[in-house]
């Protein structure tokens, strides 16, 4: 395979997230802004949106909403507990809060003890940059003002998050370590956007072929950024990967897709954090599109990857 712009052979060499991907009706079709208002009701309206007893899973966990935020956590644990600050994904134009949180809450809060606050950031292009980030921050100072209530441990934050809710966490940590906190101990970044200008080769070899690919990316990336959007003017806090310096941050998890749009911009941010004399583990996983391991939970290198991130928090917290 040549350099640059060389296209991927096969986009998901991994044979059980092809066949998920496949069952699924296969790579959809990318987003254009004139199909976005479309899309964004088609996501409202598949999308789960369980409430606070569903939640609880019959008493499995307990649950509650806040300001901007829905918690959740193992019922019965005893003391003041860790606690995820938790972005959803959706590009910043979908999702929602309610929807992640049960599978984080098998995933990493049960086996771990943690509990989990999962924040309702407003979307783009209703709500473009800074307003979803300064949520996220908003709803950060509403869980540590309610630390005692909520059972947690102001100490323990770990801002965490997927896809765009990746970029918000990374935007995030940056934010408070140039605001002065509220502080956080760790960073996981689950395949996060980090990067408007969409110009790495992973992008270009993926065209067409990603899950979530160049052409959907900067669609998203054009609500979110409004005005902004292809100017030198976008600042780390709205794009991460535009900062020079990674210094001065909380350790941080980072994993990607090898066959992932955001590949590139990802071993690029590990890459920045070392650099910057910060502390890093980077997993890319082989054969692994975007929401590989929403799209085929039980295949191998999704059920690796779970295992990886429980083992980087259990280091991280203990």
């Amino acid at each position: 395979m040549g350099e640059g712009g060389a296209r991927v052979r096969e986009a998901y060499v991994d044979p059980e997230v092809a066949a998920a991907v496949a069952a699924r009706g296969g790579v959809p079709a990318p987003l254009t802004p004139d199909r976005l208002r479309e899309w964004q009701r088609a996501d409202a309206g598949g999308r789960p949106r369980p409430g606070v007893r569903e939640l609880t899973d019959g008493g499995r966990f307990e649950a509650g909403v806040g300001e901007g935020v829905v918690w959740a956590r193992p019922a019965g644990a005893g003391g003041r507990l860790p606690v995820l600050h938790y972005l959803h994904g959706g590009g910043l134009i979908g999702g929602n809060a309610y929807a992640v949180l049960p599978r984080v809450l098998r995933e990493l809060a049960e086996p771990l003890g943690l509990a989990v606050v999962s924040v309702e950031y407003p979307l783009a292009p209703d709500a473009p940059y800074p307003r979803p980030l300064h949520a996220c921050r908003d709803a950060l100072r509403w869980t540590v003002a309610n630390a005692g209530p909520l059972g947690i441990d102001p100490d323990r934050v770990v801002l965490a998050g997927k896809s765009a809710g990746g970029g918000l966490a990374a935007a995030l940590a940056l934010l408070l370590r140039d605001e002065g906190g509220p502080p956080a101990i760790g960073q996981l970044l689950l395949s996060p956007m980090l990067d408007d200008r969409g110009d790495t080769p992973s992008a270009r070899q993926l065209a067409g072929r990603d899950t979530w690919d160049a052409t959907s990316n900067t669609t998203a990336w054009q609500a979110a950024l409004g005005a902004l959007h292809g100017t030198a003017d976008v600042p780390p806090y709205a794009a991460p990967a535009r900062a020079a310096s990674l210094a001065g941050l909380p350790p941080a998890y980072l994993e990607v897709g090898s066959a992932e749009t955001f590949r590139d911009e990802v071993v690029g941010y590990a890459n920045t954090l070392w650099q910057s004399g910060g502390s890093a583990e980077l997993h890319v996983w082989p054969g692994a599109c975007h929401g590989f391991d929403t799209l085929a939970p039980h295949a191998a290198v999704s059920r690796a990857a779970v295992a990886a991130r429980q083992g980087w928090l259990r280091r991280l917290l203990n």
